[in-house]
Protein backbone atom coordinates (compact mmCIF):
# COMPACT_ATOMS: atom_id res chain seq x y z
CA UNK A 1 0.00 0.00 0.00
CA UNK A 2 1.46 3.28 -0.69
CA UNK A 3 1.56 5.88 1.60
CA UNK A 4 -1.26 8.21 0.22
CA UNK A 5 -3.83 4.61 0.18
CA UNK A 6 -2.40 4.57 3.78
CA UNK A 7 -3.68 8.36 4.89
CA UNK A 8 -6.64 7.55 2.62
CA UNK A 9 -7.75 4.41 4.59
CA UNK A 10 -6.37 6.10 8.32
CA UNK A 11 -8.44 9.06 7.56
CA UNK A 12 -11.02 7.45 6.22
CA UNK A 13 -11.37 4.36 9.01
CA UNK A 14 -9.10 3.75 12.10
CA UNK A 15 -10.78 0.35 12.64
CA UNK A 16 -10.29 -0.69 8.93
CA UNK A 17 -6.65 0.47 9.41
CA UNK A 18 -6.17 -1.57 12.11
CA UNK A 19 -7.36 -4.01 10.45
CA UNK A 20 -5.18 -3.77 7.63
CA UNK A 21 -2.26 -3.42 9.84
CA UNK A 22 -3.25 -6.87 11.68
CA UNK A 23 -3.03 -8.63 8.18
CA UNK A 24 0.10 -6.86 7.17
CA UNK A 25 2.40 -6.77 10.45
CA UNK A 26 5.49 -6.54 8.59
CA UNK A 27 4.11 -3.11 6.42
CA UNK A 28 6.29 -0.45 7.08
CA UNK A 29 3.95 2.85 7.93
CA UNK A 30 5.22 5.78 6.37
CA UNK A 31 2.97 9.03 7.26
CA UNK A 32 6.19 11.59 7.01
CA UNK A 33 5.04 14.58 6.44
CA UNK A 34 1.27 13.42 6.50
CA UNK A 35 -1.95 16.39 6.89
CA UNK A 36 -3.45 15.12 10.21
CA UNK A 37 -4.98 18.15 11.43
CA UNK A 38 -8.00 17.43 13.14
CA UNK A 39 -8.12 13.72 12.27
CA UNK A 40 -9.82 11.37 15.02
CA UNK A 41 -7.18 8.82 15.34
CA UNK A 42 -8.33 7.10 18.65
CA UNK A 43 -6.88 4.04 18.86
CA UNK A 44 -5.01 3.81 15.62
CA UNK A 45 -2.42 1.17 15.57
CA UNK A 46 0.42 3.90 14.84
CA UNK A 47 3.19 1.91 16.73
CA UNK A 48 6.25 1.76 14.28
CA UNK A 49 4.89 4.50 12.00
CA UNK A 50 7.00 7.44 10.35
CA UNK A 51 5.51 10.56 11.75
CA UNK A 52 8.14 12.71 10.97
CA UNK A 53 6.60 16.38 9.63
CA UNK A 54 3.23 14.82 10.17
CA UNK A 55 1.15 18.06 11.00
CA UNK A 56 -1.33 16.07 14.11
CA UNK A 57 -2.41 19.33 14.92
CA UNK A 58 -5.44 19.21 17.39
CA UNK A 59 -5.75 15.44 16.10
CA UNK A 60 -7.55 12.80 18.62
CA UNK A 61 -4.95 10.83 20.03
CA UNK A 62 -6.24 9.22 22.64
CA UNK A 63 -4.94 5.37 23.20
CA UNK A 64 -2.74 6.07 19.75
Amino acid sequence: MTPVEMLALLKRSVSKFNDWRGNTPDAEIDLQGADLRGAYLQGADLQGANLRGADLQGAYLRGA
